[in-house]
């Protein structure tokens, strides 16, 4: 029997609270144009695959510590917990069993124990993501992942067994490079003949760099930028995409998602989640610190925003779903007034996501509908407390608006969730002590609370700031690592990285009230399971 056209593969290591959007976009795209098209969630696999209890006393060893020992014990009973409504009443107890589940993961080290897995991230500290001989090494099987034997054992026998034409793996995240590329290393020597495709948002942050490298390292026959619905709806008509290893077509955006692949109830989620987009790119661009504004992954697209209402009750229909999670960079503020307007037709739906501190939500009735219409948290990036800072990083926010909207939306009942960086170009310490001083005196309007050190991307330009090479994760500049995303943030007048980092350790999370909205944060899965907590839940 012939098998698909395309084999779609969401490889580990991500979260794994919620089905992947862009795997499922595509899925879909493929099957409205004729194709026949299958998707995998390997992440998902992945992670019930290694967190079994029999692997896990395998690769604890024989005497393993008494909090792995705990761990393993736990870990089933730790899961059901996770995935049921019980989960999202006592962050206490949701807290224990999740802390049980990464203590799990912990026993997985790789050969050389340079490996780190936890439920919300996975880094090789042997091998560079950013480093082409490294990623060479990782496809051509030298060099094993802990992900391995779920590959060899798991995965690969199955897709043996499907025969597809063709395999597409898509790459998002900065934690699903190396498993993906030793990945696709695998697929080719095991099915030889089979194109391998590479996609997703990882690989669009790499396009200026590797058009200009030499290619041997990629185990992929071509490579894709940008949207990937008309590239690979393409390969599955046999359509020609033009020469060279690189192909990028983006006239198609598709927004309907197709989860028939995705198992939902085994998401580590207290309730199933889908993922859902009323744009790609972000309709701003213009922050000089975001790679959406200074490299687009996607050119701006949205969907009719008077149909988006719709969509959601469809998918919640046709799944049984009534938790979404609106994963737009910046939901538009049209968009938001569609939701509004229709709240009626989305009763008993939940959803959240980012949103700009746009001065529409200092409107208390339009703050009022939207959580009539479900809406449960926003997230908002604030960045700064600095007003003069915020207009140098291109914002477009007042401090006084933000002020106003946090009340508003903690009056209506939806939790905000702030975003705040520190370390930006030309930042001082007075700028850092006016965001302390904002937080300190918003912390009982605010739910959940973001704080990082800026990472300024490679591509953008800043005054005051010279052409440079990358930024390794360790913070020194390496010109032999083309493929990484940042540029150096040079220290200014005695302030840079390591004085903004002190800074948010010792006076914005040494502030009391600061300290208690962070601890509210749920461990590793952060914003994924944040709305499903109040704040101030036992």
């Amino acid at each position: 029997m012939a098998g698909p056209d395309l084999l779609l593969i969401h490889p580990p290591a991500v979260r794994a609270a919620e089905p992947p959007l862009g795997t499922a976009v595509l899925l879909s795209h493929l099957r409205r144009g004729g194709a026949t098209a299958v998707a995998i969630d390997a992440n998902l696999e992945a992670h019930l695959y290694l967190l079994d209890a029999d692997r896990l006393a395998a690769a604890a060893g024989p005497a393993p510590s008494t909090a792995l020992h705990r761990a393993g014990k736990n870990v089933s009973r730790s899961l059901s917990f996770l995935r049921s409504p019980e989960a999202g009443r006592s962050f206490s107890r949701y807290t224990a069993a999740a802390r049980h589940l990464n203590a799990a993961l912990s026993s997985y080290r790789g050969v050389s124990a340079g490996e780190r897995w936890t439920l919300g991230d996975y880094v090789h500290g042997d091998l560079s993501v950013f480093s082409s001989r490294d990623l060479s090494l990782a496809a051509s099987g030298k060099v094993e992942t802990i992900f391995s034997g779920y590959f060899r054992d798991a995965l690969l026998p199955r897709v043996d067994r499907m025969r597809p034409r063709g395999v597409a793996i898509s790459v998002n995240y900065r934690h699903q490079i190396l498993p993906a590329f030793e990945l696709a290393g695998l697929l080719r020597c095991r099915l030889p003949g089979v194109p391998v495709y590479g996609g997703g948002g990882m690989f669009s942050s790499w396009r200026s760099a590797l058009r200009g490298m030499e290619h041997a390292f990629l185990p992929f026959d071509r490579v894709g930028f940008g949207p990937g619905e008309s590239a690979l709806a393409g390969v599955t008509r046999g359509a020609s995409t033009g020469g060279g290893v690189f192909f990028e077509k983006g006239e198609a955006v598709e927004f309907l998602p197709d989860f028939g692949f995705a198992p939902l109830r085994e998401y580590l989620s207290p309730e199933p989640v889908l993922p859902v987009a009323a744009t790609r790119g972000c309709y701003w661009r213009r922050c000089r610190f975001c790679p959406e504004a200074v490299a687009p992954v996607h050119p701006y697209h949205a969907v009719d925003a008077g149909t988006f209402p719709a969509l959601l009750r469809e998918l919640s229909d046709r799944y049984g779903v009534r938790r979404f999670h609106l994963t737009d960079n910046a939901i538009p503020v049209a968009v938001l007034r569609s939701i509004a307007a229709r709240g009626s037709g989305l009763r008993g739906l939940s959803w959240y996501g980012f949103a700009r501190f746009e001065r529409e939500l200092l409107e208390p009735e339009f703050v009022s509908s939207l959580a009539a219409a479900g809406c449960s948290m926003l997230q908002l990036g604030l960045e700064s407390g600095s007003q003069p800072l915020l207009d140098r990083m291109g914002k477009g926010t007042r401090v006084a608006d933000a002020s106003g909207i946090l009340s508003n939306l903690s009056r209506a009942g939806i939790v905000p969730y702030v975003y705040v960086m520190l370390g930006a170009p030309g930042e001082t310490e007075i700028d850092a002590e006016r965001t302390r001083t904002f937080l300190a005196e918003h912390a009982g309007e605010i739910g959940f609370l973001n704080l990082s050190i800026l990472n300024l991307p490679r591509e953008a330009t800043w005054p005051g700031i010279a052409e440079g090479g990358a930024l390794q994760e360790g913070g020194s500049l390496d010109d032999d690592l083309p493929l990484g995303l940042y540029r150096r943030v040079p220290a200014v007048d005695g302030w840079g990285r390591t004085q903004a980092r002190r800074f948010l350790q010792r006076r914005i999370l040494g502030e009391p009230a600061i300290r208690a909205i962070a601890a509210r944060t749920p461990p590793w899965f952060g914003d994924s399971h944040a709305f499903f907590f109040r704040p101030g839940s036992a």
